[in-house]
C-alpha cells in the first residue's frame, strides 16, 4: 500500500512524525547579530527513509504529517543530512496522484447527522442502506432495469445498522423522528440486503462491511466518477 512503504520503496507522498530538532552546540544557543535574518521555522520528520525531511513549518514534536518528496528519488535516499521536503494535506495523495491513503473516521451523533453531516460539497450523491429485508443485491449488480437505474455518482454512502438493524437508530434519532420519518429506507436511495439466504440469524457487522464492499464493487467500478 503507498501509505505503507517500505524504506527501499519510493513514492512521492509519505506518511511521517515529527521529531525533536537536534540543538545548537550541545544547547547553547548561538549568539545572532541585531541586523541578521531569522533563520525559517522548519520541522525535521521521520518518513522511514536512512534520513530525516525537513519541512518549511513549525510543527510540534509527535505530529503525524503527510509530505510531498522532490521528484527526484535518489535526493531521498541519500545519508547526506535531512532532505527538503513540504507538508500537505492528507487528502492530497489521493486527491491529486490518485493513491489509496488509507480511510478517515467522522463520529456521528445520530443516523441522520451520517447524512447530513458529510464532509463531501453536496453531500452523498448516491446512498445505500443494508438491512436483511432489503432488495436484493444481485438486482443492482446483474443486467437488469434495477441496475440500470444506478446513477453515475461521485460519493457513495453505505450504512451498516448493529445486531437489531437500522430500525432502532430511526427510533432514537429526534431529528427524524420531528419529520415523521418512521422507516430507514426512507432515507437511501437504495434499500439492499447484501447477503440473501444468509443463513443465519445475525451477521456482524464487521463481517457485513466486508461482505457489502464486495457485493458493491461492481457498482463502484461502473459507475463511480472518480
Amino acid at each position: 500500500m503507498p501509505h505503507h512503504l517500505r524504506s527501499n520503496e519510493w513514492c512521492r507522498y509519505r506518511e511521517g512524525v515529527t521529531v525533536e530538532q537536534p540543538t545548537e552546540e550541545q544547547g547553547k544557543k548561538k549568539k545572532r547579530r541585531k541586523d541578521e535574518v531569522q533563520p525559517q521555522a522548519t520541522s525535521l520528520v521521520d518518513v522511514g527513509l536512512p534520513q530525516k525531511i525537513s519541512v518549511p513549518a513549525a510543527i510540534p514534536p509527535n505530529t503525524r504529517v503527510t509530505v510531498k518528496l522532490p521528484q527526484d528519488a535518489s535526493a531521498a535516499n541519500t545519508e547526506q543530512g535531512p532532505v527538503l521536503a513540504s507538508a500537505v494535506a492528507p487528502s492530497e495523495p489521493r486527491e491529486e496522484a490518485g493513491y489509496y491513503w488509507g480511510y478517515g473516521v467522522r463520529a456521528a451523533s445520530s443516523l441522520s447527522t451520517v447524512i447530513t453531516e458529510s464532509t463531501y460539497q453536496g453531500g452523498y450523491d448516491l446512498t445505500f442502506g443494508t438491512s436483511e429485508r432489503g432488495s436484493p443485491i444481485l438486482d443492482l449488480t446483474k443486467s437488469t432495469p434495477q441496475s440500470n437505474s444506478v446513477p453515475d455518482f461521485s460519493h457513495m454512502l453505505i450504512v451498516f445498522g448493529g445486531v437489531a438493524g437500522l430500525e432502532v437508530a430511526v427510533e432514537a434519532d429526534e431529528e427524524l423522528q420531528k419529520i415523521g420519518v418512521n422507516e430507514p429506507k426512507e432515507l437511501f436511495d437504495y434499500w439492499v440486503n447484501l447477503c440473501p439466504g444468509q443463513g443465519s440469524r445475525t451477521i456482524r457487522t464487521e463481517e457485513a462491511v466486508w461482505i457489502g464492499l464486495t457485493a458493491l464493487r461492481q457498482v463502484v467500478l461502473s459507475k463511480g466518477k472518480n
